[in-house]
């Protein structure tokens, strides 16, 4: 009986600590009321916040949320951008089918329009797009995990090799991409090391919502004369990217 009482009180006690471990908000103070409201209106949020420290999104809420803000502190990143929507659940109950698919299909996000603000024209974000290697990790008819091993032409960076990692559960949506060479812009100078850029997309449930949340950001120095070219660059890439994909649907 004693025992029994003592794995009750333990069975509790972590009860406990399990609800206390995710009750945090999801958002904290560096998300103002206007943005708020923009969220609310279903909009997209896109922010620069250049570092870690200003994400909108508290540690402790998830563990999808977790693992997005420990990847982007260890990368360590000089240039930060967010992106945030936030969509109903009824009428998107198949959302994280939905998103696994678009973000697997590689190939398709040849043909991004992407401005650039120093030619004031429209580019195309990749020029080329492929899947070299495939790995699924773990495959279920509601759950799947691949790793994909992509290459990339774009512009001025050439090519650019990268992993993708893709998982998808019944209520969530987890993307991350990391380059694996160094970037060199136009030639002329060497400007990211490898593993040094890294794109992450969540799709979690967010009480009767869904909650899209985009960061990117690189790890790369900050050179007289290119600082600003470099940031404009890299950062307006990963909006446009992380853009795209929350207004594909």
């Amino acid at each position: 009986m004693k025992r029994f009482c003592r794995n009750m009180i333990f069975i509790l006690c972590f009860g406990i600590f399990a609800q206390n471990l995710f009750c945090t908000e999801l958002f904290n103070n560096k998300l103002t009321a206007e943005e708020k409201a923009v969220l609310d209106k279903g909009e997209v949020l896109i922010k620069n916040i250049a570092y870690p420290k200003n994400m909108s999104i508290s540690k402790g809420y998830n563990s999808t949320i977790d693992t997005v803000i420990d990847e982007i502190k260890a990368l360590n990143p000089k240039y930060l951008a967010e992106i945030i929507q936030i969509k109903p659940y009824e009428g998107n109950e198949n959302l994280p089918e939905v998103l696994e698919e678009l973000l697997y299909n590689v190939s398709d996000y040849v043909g991004i329009p992407y401005w650039s603000e120093r030619n004031k024209r429209y580019y195309d974000l990749y020029d080329s797009a492929t899947i070299t290697n495939e790995k699924i990790l773990s495959q279920t008819t509601s759950m799947s995990n691949k790793e994909l091993s992509v290459t990339f032409e774009m512009e001025p960076f050439g090519t650019v090799y990268e992993t993708i990692l893709l998982s998808r559960t019944p209520s969530s949506v987890y993307y991350s991409s990391i380059n694996l060479n160094k970037l060199r812009y136009k030639d002329e100078f060497d400007c990211v090391w490898p593993r040094k850029l890294k794109i992450c997309i969540v799709l979690i449930r967010y009480g009767d919502k869904w909650l899209l949340y985009g960061i990117g950001g690189v790890n790369a120095p900050r050179i007289p004369f290119f600082t600003e070219r470099i940031e404009t660059s890299f950062i307006n890439r990963i909006k446009t990217f992380c853009n795209f994909i929350f207004t594909k649907f």
